[in-house]
């Protein structure tokens, strides 16, 4: 773990060859940035159902917390030492913009295409703590497509924007998950960079899932959005505009 930080409660600290009580006061290096903290009652409800079952599927349209929870839930996992590794993943699907042709190495080429997701995990722990638990292999940021072969055991599974992956895609991923896991997989159709004459999985999943024993579903509305309330006004507007542009 990163150096000077426990993430054990013990009862005694020594420092300087001498043995503190807990009941002492003491200067412990703070491990979390910011703590998760559900601000509606959808997210609150989101919460309990990741906490409750091995799997979970959110839909929930642009800024309602969905991919913010799943990151946050996920850190105080693994700071909490429930888990002993995160993968935090996405399906490459470029919206607008082809990766294969920008400059650099592969690494290089998917990082912005990443970064949303290590703003979200900068939000709950420091860069430094964040660049260290990489380091240890105890955090992976990786694409989709690259989760093939691979069986995770004893640890949090966060898939984002999964109304770009294919049915085939997301089926491959649920069946990576090994014992003591969990995964929280999100999407949001509206958000959708497939190419028309694709369909995506994610929404196919939750269909084909619902009700079953260990599977949770969970929907945040618009009245979710904790960014600017102004792209809940955004949204509320171009969703009357294009059902009126299909008439």
């Amino acid at each position: 773990m990163h150096k000077g930080y426990s993430l054990r409660k013990n009862k005694n600290i020594k420092k300087r060859n001498k043995t503190i009580n807990a009941t002492d006061k003491i200067v412990v290096p703070e491990i979390y940035r910011n703590r998760l903290k559900p601000r509606t009652e959808n997210q609150r409800q989101f919460i309990i159902s990741a906490a409750e079952n091995s799997i979970t599927f959110c839909q929930g349209v642009a800024g309602s917390g969905k991919t913010h929870i799943a990151i946050g839930m996920a850190i105080e996992y693994l700071l909490e030492e429930k888990v002993k590794k995160i993968i935090i993943t996405r399906p490459v699907v470029e919206s607008g913009e082809k990766i294969g042709y920008l400059p650099g190495t592969a690494e290089e080429k998917l990082h912005p295409y990443l970064l949303p997701l290590i703003d979200e995990i900068n939000h709950f722990i420091s860069p430094a703590l964040y660049a260290s638990l990489k380091l240890n292999n105890k955090i992976e940021v990786v694409p989709l497509g690259l989760m093939r072969g691979r069986n995770f055991h004893n640890a949090f599974i966060v898939a984002d924007e999964c109304q770009n992956a294919s049915y085939d895609q997301l089926k491959m991923l649920l069946t990576r998950l090994g014992n003591n896991s969990k995964m929280i997989l999100t999407g949001d159709v509206s958000q959708s960079d497939l190419h028309r004459h694709l369909r995506g999985g994610f929404f196919s999943m939750i269909e084909a899932l619902s009700g079953l024993n260990g599977i949770g579903i969970s929907k945040l509305e618009s009245s979710d959005i904790v960014r600017n309330p102004i792209i809940g006004k955004i949204l509320g507007r171009l969703d009357s505009y294009e059902d009126e542009s299909q008439k």
